[in-house]
């Protein structure tokens, strides 16, 4: 092991230091892989409901099942890796998915690509799981927030990439090379983190046996700060997936008229939710999180309500500043969570998984209801939907203000 590596272990790796350098980028790539992979339909939907003659809310349960495949999985995937470690997690993770993504462009029915997308979501469980406890066990507390946010850019850029990709090549090649090309960005992906990423070096196991695994999930719902972020990472999540599971159906209508293609082409803005979750991150680690949360809430309803004007320029604002939102309170929540399981005496992979477990039940459950707010009320309805969520999402950030600390900073 490189003597800077090995120096650096017992107290985490510092910024600056080869091993944080390893750790951030290797984190950086699975998140990219993870929201490639979990979204790669959903700037196809429009395309999937033609090619199997299904309703718009039917072709959103490509993305609705793979979330709550993801979600249900995150339940034992995190206790696992309390118990097992996170590494191997984490690289079983990236390369199963991979290889079932792949398949998703060979399904030859419109029941057996379902089938396979909850497969996706279950297979891609071990990293979102284990990743920013990952990151609160290796590195230097001082860069705790910072690395969230820079492993939150990563599936800000994924999810860019998945949604661009498809929707330039299905445009160009139909639905099926689509998907493999999000397949293939899965496997760089997942070679890259075999690379990079050090083994664990802090680590330290669960204690094991039912009683110790009913005592951890115990304290891990019974804490009222994560009770809180729980449900801020579903209501925001839940917020964002319905938009953009509305968007290219709105974007390929009146006034609009985009192809595939061209309606793509506004998830450039995702890019902006990658250096918000970084500088939000930098942010909290500053001044805190309690103080910097409220602020990613606001933003983010302000996003949505700038989205209903029918005039393109002003849409793209306002999913650049919903986006910016959305990533900002993602960033910060999930790197809050462990955090506070740490400081509380919960098992940290746990908890990241029922904070998981929360944003991606939000995800699927509010990302099909904007198919239904979408047929009853058009555009205007989808965002009612997603206001009211960001609303709550911030009235959740305000009782975070109120609630007692723990022993680490800012938890």
């Amino acid at each position: 092991m490189p003597p800077l590596l090995q120096a650096t272990a017992p107290t985490g790796y510092l910024p600056g230091t080869a091993g944080y350098r390893r750790v951030v980028a290797a984190l950086f790539a699975a998140g990219l892989a993870t929201f490639a992979l979990l979204y790669s339909t959903q700037a196809i939907l429009p395309e999937l409901a033609d090619q199997f003659d299904v309703s718009t809310a039917g072709s959103t349960l490509t993305l609705s099942l793979t979330t709550l495949g993801l979600g249900v999985a995150l339940l034992v995937a995190g206790p696992v890796s309390d118990v097992k470690g996170r590494t191997t997690l984490i690289h079983l993770s990236l390369a199963a998915s991979s290889v079932v993504a792949a398949a998703c462009a060979l399904a030859p029915s419109w029941t057996t690509l379902l089938a396979l997308r909850l497969l996706v979501g279950i297979t891609l469980a071990g990293l979102p799981a284990v990743a920013t406890a990952y990151l609160r066990e290796e590195l230097h507390p001082s860069s705790h927030a910072r690395a969230a946010g820079l492993y939150i850019g990563g599936t800000a850029l994924g999810g860019m990439a998945g949604r661009l990709v498809t929707g330039v090549v299905a445009e160009a090649a139909g639905w099926r090379w689509a998907l493999a090309a999000t397949a293939a960005i899965g496997v760089g992906c997942a070679v890259a983190v075999r690379v990079l990423l050090p083994r664990s070096r802090r680590f330290v196991p669960a204690q094991t046996g039912t009683r110790a695994l009913f005592a951890q999930s115990l304290r891990a719902v019974s804490d009222r700060g994560l009770l809180t972020l729980y449900g801020i990472g579903g209501c925001a999540a839940g917020a964002l997936v319905a938009v953009f599971n509305a968007l290219g159906f709105r974007l390929a209508g009146a006034p609009f008229d985009l192809g595939l293609a061209a309606a793509g082409l506004v998830y450039l803005v995702y890019p902006l939710g990658t250096l918000s979750s970084v500088l939000f991150g930098r942010l909290a680690d500053t001044h805190g999180r309690r103080a910097v949360l409220p602020l990613g809430c606001a933003l983010a309803v302000t996003g949505a309500l700038v989205t209903l004007p029918s005039a393109l320029p002003v849409v793209l604002v306002g999913l650049a500043l919903l986006t910016m939102g959305f990533f900002a309170v993602h960033g910060v929540a999930s790197g809050w969570v462990p955090a506070r399981a740490h400081a509380g005496g919960v098992a940290t992979g746990q908890a990241a998984s029922l904070y998981l477990f929360t944003y991606y039940l939000g995800s699927s459950v509010f990302g099909s209801l904007a198919g239904h707010a979408w047929k009853a009320a058009g555009w205007p309805g989808v965002v009612a939907l997603a206001a009211g969520l960001l609303a709550a999402t911030g009235t959740l950030a305000l009782v975070l203000r109120r609630t007692p600390t723990l022993l680490e900073k800012g938890t």
